[in-house]
């Protein structure tokens, strides 16, 4: 991961959102790791990459990116974006529901609302897509997917650390995946350790 602290009032806020990213506790079937950030659009980054497994197959996968810079960006309204991207296999009979996008759109939303994660300047795209081989792929099953794109700010500061945002993303990552956020109050009792170093 490619992750250097502000040197700057914000570096404490920093170093908490950075803790945030990596000390999440995430549930028994996602397993997250490192992965080296983006160097050009923000001062400060920081990303991981997720990858969802039922039965031991992975049903889903999604990276997370913090960016951050100090003087602001007009267009974030803030000093802080996190962008996103969710994949997931489904069966072929969404893919032709007009309403799949939409719906794909509230997962975020409600996800962030649900977790009490404020958030401004929300932005992004929800795709749909039926994928067929051809010629010497023929054999190869039809495959159904669908993929979330999309970037928020989130307004840290008084009470709302990044820590309901990363939970928020999770929650987005399982219901891409088909299944279902654990219930409020619910602690795993064997969560999966992830590779990410502490800060």
């Amino acid at each position: 991961m490619s992750a250097h602290p502000p040197s700057t009032a914000s570096a404490a806020q920093f170093r908490s959102a950075l803790a945030d990213l990596l000390g999440h506790r995430w549930r028994a079937e996602v397993h997250a790791d490192e992965i080296p950030a983006p160097q050009k659009i923000a001062p400060h980054s920081a990303a991981i990459a997720a990858e969802v497994t039922v039965a031991g197959t992975e049903v889903g996968n999604g990276r997370l990116v913090l960016l951050h810079d100090p003087a602001g960006n007009e267009a974030w309204q803030g000093t802080y974006r996190l962008v996103s991207f969710a994949r997931a296999d489904v069966d072929q009979a969404m893919v032709t529901d007009p309403l799949l996008t939409e719906v794909g759109w509230a997962w975020l939303t409600d996800a962030l609302d649900q977790r009490g994660a404020p958030y401004a300047a929300a932005s992004g795209t929800v795709t749909s897509v039926v994928s067929r081989s051809f010629g010497g792929m023929s054999d190869e099953p039809d495959r159904a997917e669908v993929e979330i794109r999309a970037s928020w700010t989130p307004l840290l500061g008084d009470g709302a650390p990044l820590a309901l945002h990363v939970a928020a993303w999770e929650d987005l990552l399982c219901l891409t995946s088909g299944l279902s956020p654990l219930p409020e109050g619910i602690v795993q009792l064997t969560p999966r350790t992830t590779t990410l170093r502490p800060w």
